[in-house]
């Protein structure tokens, strides 16, 4: 048999011709051209598609090839050792010709290569949903007549995006969106991500639908599920007018999401309520999704019709959270089977990805209620003393940290400064400084020494655990006698700014870290004069990795002293002004732990505006108690408020000198209200009650809570003392 002669069977399987060359590569990058059943023949200077033959058919002898006959339909594919020349459609051989296939018509797609014969260069079958997949030049949208689709004859916008035909253009595709999904964080970051995404690329509008409100995590949501509108986007309208690149929808997505009713309350049972049960994608011309989409968009908004159109369900790790809806425009191509499944992907990822942002949201709520609660909301204004605070969290993404302050009212109207940091800035270690917060101010009540307040707080932090350990440093000024008392716990000494300008970096024992046990703290107790500054912080605020804690110390001295400067050497710079000065200082590498800051302006109280007495325990003190307010009101010019004072001043002595065994003391403080405080040495509190009729006392503290703006009464180490305050004039 001569090798150049073509003998034609019913079936064959073709085989390398001798002296034929290698075939070229295939165009698909799995080696074989792809059949699709939207395309009846072959493209135009398109190589025919080879023939499988069926198991069981009969070889031929070498050298003979067939044409796509009835068994071509079945998608068959040619030997490897077929020459198949998209430019000239002849096998290789002089003379040899291979006829143009008939069109295909659906039919099975389990067609095995002969046994007789194996091919190791076989390339496989195609899927039956996946579109063909175009040579380089055919993709080109100059390369189409006239500018046409090759499989539609619709044409082309010009600058417009073309429509995804291979399968590695989806999976591009896919891969860029879900990557864009997936770097957003919160809820509306995913949210946008999808819009911007599918928006031209896959879609020409989006609208996305969520469940209002979201469930979290695992909890069981009740009532009715009601989807709510939360995003739409659409291609921007220059691109519809200058580049003419698509009439709108009618009506266009910015109409739809004012025409689209916000919320959307799926019934049970129904047409929504089974599509988004069933999670997967389907088209607009579903059965389903007729009846879906009214009752999701409202029945006045017209949703393109045939496959123009997706409904995807967004399914998180529990449940249905909302839909999302892909549109396409009239004069665009419309969704492919394939586009479903890109649907499906994008509905999928974003679903996660909103779980993920709640489940990320809850949590930051969680931690900054937390450490909203572990701070004071507040701070208090005790006589004599202005504060300032600022907290600053160690990133935006960790709010949470162990860094606090504190100031606590104290009897004799003095006040408690605290701040420290426990080491780490998580949950764990906000939780443990809500404990030894806690923990001082119980132990403030008690108005104890700083010595003593520290050394507690170290037993209490052995008992929260052996590697909770934190600095703090514990002062108490005193407004009258203008002095202050400081202990310290490893924490970084306080910097005084004094009236003139001058800033000093006070002399304090370091002491150890609290939790270290076994250790002795010292007291130290220095002048505070009026019009002078204390800013008690944490290292966060003078160390970092580009400093030294000490380095850190100087420069806030420094800055200190530069910010006195600007306001003169007799005023005091503003506090709020000044906290935002010294944090200020901070640069874009110095933000790597969490930083409390607390600053105290003193002002003190003069001589002048207080009268101190004691009154023997005996039944004459009440009435000489009354003489002596009596005098001091007229010396301050207050005698309006004599009869008010008289009153109050001998009920509350009347109750001390009952139980008293020591001298009683009676102290009036002049400042914008009057202030008087009655002290001895029982320590028993007093309680509010109310008295009978019979009964011959119990009403003083009844007059005191009627007529006084504010009274208390705190337990100290020697006694109690029992204080109110009244309005002036």
């Amino acid at each position: 048999m001569d090798s150049t002669r073509v003998t034609e069977h019913p079936t064959s399987h073709e085989r390398r011709q001798p002296g034929a060359g290698r075939p070229p590569a295939p165009a698909d990058p799995r080696g074989a051209l792809l059949r699709t059943p939207e395309q009846p023949s072959a493209l135009p200077g398109a190589a025919a598609l080879p023939v499988q033959a069926r198991t069981g058919d009969a070889p031929n002898g070498p050298g003979t090839t067939a044409p796509c006959g009835k068994h071509g339909a079945n998608g068959g594919q040619a030997s490897a050792g077929t020459d198949m020349s998209p430019s000239s459609g002849s096998a290789s051989g002089p003379g040899t010709s291979v006829p143009t296939p008939p069109p295909t018509s659906p039919g099975s797609e389990h067609s095995q290569p002969s046994a007789a014969e194996p091919d190791p260069h076989r390339p496989r079958p195609a899927p039956e949903a996946i579109p063909v997949q175009p040579a380089k030049e055919q993709d080109r949208p100059s390369g189409s007549p006239a500018g046409k689709d090759r499989r539609t004859g619709q044409g082309l916008p010009p600058g417009g995006p073309m429509p995804m035909r291979r399968d590695g253009d989806r999976l591009r595709f896919v891969g860029a969106a879900t990557r864009r999904i997936a770097r957003g964080i919160d809820l509306d970051e995913i949210v946008m991500g999808l819009c911007r995404a599918t928006v031209p690329t896959f879609s020409d509008a989006i609208l996305v639908y969520l469940r209002d409100p979201l469930p979290v995590g695992d909890e069981r949501p009740t009532g009715p599920v009601v989807l709510r509108l939360r995003r739409t986007d659409r291609i921007p309208e220059e691109r519809d007018t200058d580049g003419g690149f698509m009439p709108a929808l009618q009506p266009e997505p910015s109409e739809m999401q004012a025409m689209t009713a916000e919320l959307c309350e799926v019934r049970p049972g129904g047409a929504l309520a089974e599509v988004l049960r069933g999670v997967r994608p389907v088209f607009a011309d579903a059965p389903a999704a007729r009846a879906a989409l009214p009752e999701l968009l409202g029945d006045d908004l017209a949703v393109p019709s045939g496959q123009r159109a997706i409904l995807a369900p967004l399914r998180g790790r529990r449940r249905v959270i909302g839909a999302a809806l892909f549109l396409r425009r009239p004069d665009r191509l419309a969704f492919e089977a394939d586009d479903l499944l890109v649907a499906a992907q994008l509905a999928t990822h974003s679903a996660l990805g909103i779980d993920k942002a709640v489940l990320y949201g809850r949590e930051a709520y969680i931690a900054d209620e937390l450490q909203r609660t572990m701070l004071p909301e507040t701070l208090p204004r005790p006589t004599g003393v202005r504060l300032a605070s600022r907290y600053l969290p160690a990133a935006e993404t960790a709010r949470v940290g162990g860094d606090w302050y504190d100031a606590i009212p104290l009897p004799g109207s003095r006040v408690a400064l605290v701040v420290g940091d426990v080491m780490g800035h998580s949950m764990t270690s906000a939780a443990i400084m809500g404990q030894l917060r806690t923990t001082a101010q119980t132990l403030a009540g008690l108005d104890l020494p700083p010595q003593e307040v520290l050394h507690h707080l170290d037993e209490q932090a052995q008992r929260l655990g052996t590697d909770r350990m934190a600095t703090c440093l514990y002062a108490v000024y005193d407004p009258v006698s203008h002095r202050i008392t400081i202990a310290n716990a490893g924490h970084p000494p306080p910097v005084l700014l004094h009236l003139g300008g001058r800033a000093e970096v006070l002399r304090v024992p370091p002491g150890a870290p609290i939790g270290v046990g076994g250790v002795d703290f010292e007291a130290v107790e220095l002048d505070a004069p009026a019009g002078a500054t204390l800013l008690l912080y944490t290292d966060g605020l003078v160390e970092s990795r580009l400093r030294d804690v000490w380095t850190g110390i100087e420069q806030l001295r420094e800055r200190l002293a530069a910010t006195a400067q600007l306001t003169g050497p007799d005023h005091p710079p503003p506090l709020e002004a000044l906290c935002d000065d010294v944090l200020d200082m901070l640069g874009p590498g110095d933000r790597d732990d969490d930083i409390a800051l607390l600053a105290a302006r003193f002002d003190g109280i003069a001589p002048s505006d207080v009268a101190y007495w004691f009154l023997e325990p005996e039944d004459a003190a009440p009435g000489r108690a009354r003489r002596l307010a009596r005098r001091a009101l007229s010396r301050w010019g207050m005698e309006d408020m004599t009869d008010s004072v008289e009153l109050l001043v001998s009920e509350v002595v009347t109750n001390a000198v009952r139980y008293a065994s020591r001298p009683v003391t009676l102290r009036l403080l002049r400042t914008d209200v009057l202030r008087c405080e009655v002290g001895d040495d029982v320590p028993q509190l007093p309680r509010l009650r109310q008295a009978r009729a019979t009964d011959e006392g119990g009403r003083g503290l009844y007059l005191v809570n009627k007529l006084a703006r504010r009274w208390g009464a705190t337990r100290l180490s020697t006694g109690k003392v029992v204080w109110f305050e009244l309005n002036r004039g």
